[in-house]
């Protein structure tokens, strides 16, 4: 029969997890592919680290760059991560020496993907990144298989476990971001370093590879992009009064041949499917015809969803077939123009913090007036002890610029006791 020799670059917990799972289920995968696949070599920064597997002498590589040379690997693994360095070398040599490729890092797909896949084409290797988005969610295979016979319009959702999951425990628990942080380190669920997930980057880098996907169109640098790090328990507790939930979204639109993508947090209905994602979990939601909407769900990240889901690429790859990374080939995607959200419609719940005072509210109201943004609905909160009010307001659909031009207009005045709000709201 058959055999596939790999090359495990990176040994962590996703690596050393990977290694066990190809090694126990071994007979199994090759039942199911008609194809071995073997573990030929290893790679690790620490080679002296403890690990809870067994690794023979001959299986490691001291120079991790060799397997790209070797002339018996046949699949190289990218777990290092990253976008430069280390990663980027390995990638960008192994498709150049003809060797398939599966990755599970979104950052270096999200800024190298193009001229990865163009190399890929050239050489008739697999460049797989299933594992990159959304951990064991198989969206990237259905996008590419199962709903290959339709036109997609839109892809948005919740693409990222450790916001959604602070989100989700700031509600349940009315506890403040930082409390809740401590503890989603603690359990793993977040990093030592969770700025990529607080800040709205690591979604930023997956929707953009989603995007190219459904719209077939190359990686665009065009997205709007603002995190959860101002959010706070009177925004969540506002928030279930109006009858909403707060969640960290990303939307990629086409719209008249335009591409829109953003990343923001999104006042959502309560009773929307979206507003009961709770937790790590990760939501994908596919507006195409003649589907319809699709949705898949399941855990975004950890060992165990992200082995899941290279797996499904080394299985595509052990039996034989060579694909397109991006689904067609590079020559053919589209060069649509990705457009800023300024011109964009968005209803919004602005909030103000400010001195208690005659006049504060006739003078908000006229700046909201004078820039064509008309209230929908308005809610005040007087603190008479510490002579200050909570104003918040509901907007109709208005300009996504004119709503900016209110908050920066506003931030400036001085009865603004704190730093306004602005949260877009997705009534759909």
């Amino acid at each position: 029969m058959k055999k596939l020799n790999i090359a495990i670059i990176g040994l962590g917990n996703i690596g050393s997890y990977l290694y066990k799972y190809l090694n126990d289920n071994k007979e199994i995968l090759t039942k199911k592919n008609n194809c071995i696949p073997f573990i030929k070599y290893i790679s690790a920064r620490n080679r002296r680290k403890k690990r809870n597997i067994k690794i023979k002498k001959n299986q490691w590589l001291d120079n991790y760059l060799d397997a790209t040379k070797i002339k018996d690997v046949d699949l190289i693994i990218e777990l290092i991560g990253g976008s430069e360095g280390p990663a980027k070398k390995l990638v960008f040599q192994a498709l150049q020496n003809k060797k398939h490729v599966v990755t599970a890092n979104k950052a270096l797909i999200a800024k190298y993907g193009d001229q990865l896949a163009i190399i890929a084409e050239k050489n008739r290797v697999n460049l797989e990144f299933e594992a990159s988005v959304c951990g064991g969610v198989p969206i990237i295979r259905s996008l590419k298989e199962s709903l290959i016979a339709n036109k997609i319009s839109k892809i948005y959702g919740i693409f990222n476990g450790t916001s959604n999951y602070i989100l989700s425990a700031m509600d349940k628990k009315n506890k403040n971001l930082q409390e809740v942080l401590l503890v989603a380190k603690k359990l793993g669920y977040a990093e030592t370093n969770p700025s990529a997930d607080l800040n709205g980057s690591d979604v930023m880098a997956k929707l953009k590879i989603l995007s190219s996907l459904c719209f077939n169109s190359f990686l665009s640098k065009n997205i709007y992009v603002e995190g959860i790090k101002e959010i706070d328990t009177t925004d969540i507790r506002n928030a279930n009064k109006l009858g909403y939930k707060i969640k960290l979204l990303g939307f990629a639109e086409l719209l008249d041949n335009n591409i829109y993508q953003r990343v923001h947090p999104t006042l959502i209905k309560k009773d929307s499917y979206v507003a009961g994602i709770d937790g790590v979990l990760n939501a994908v939601i596919v507006d195409g015809k003649p589907i319809g909407q699709s949705i898949i769900q399941g855990e975004g990240a950890g060992p165990a969803a992200t082995t899941s889901a290279l797996v499904s690429d080394i299985s595509s790859i052990l039996r034989g077939n060579i694909k397109f990374p991006f689904s067609v080939p590079s020559g053919e995607r589209k060069k649509f123009k990705f457009n800023t959200i300024d011109e964009r419609l968005f209803s919004a719940y602005l909030r103000f913090e400010v001195i208690d005072k005659p006049g504060v509210l006739s003078n908000i109201t006229k700046i909201f007036s004078k820039n064509k943004v008309s209230i929908k609905r308005l809610v005040q909160n007087p603190n008479i002890n510490k002579k200050i009010s909570s104003i918040i307001i509901i907007t109709h659909k208005s300009k996504n610029k004119f709503l900016n031009k209110i908050l920066k207009d506003i931030s400036k005045k001085s009865f603004i006791k704190k730093k306004p709000k602005l949260i877009r709201i997705d009534d759909n």
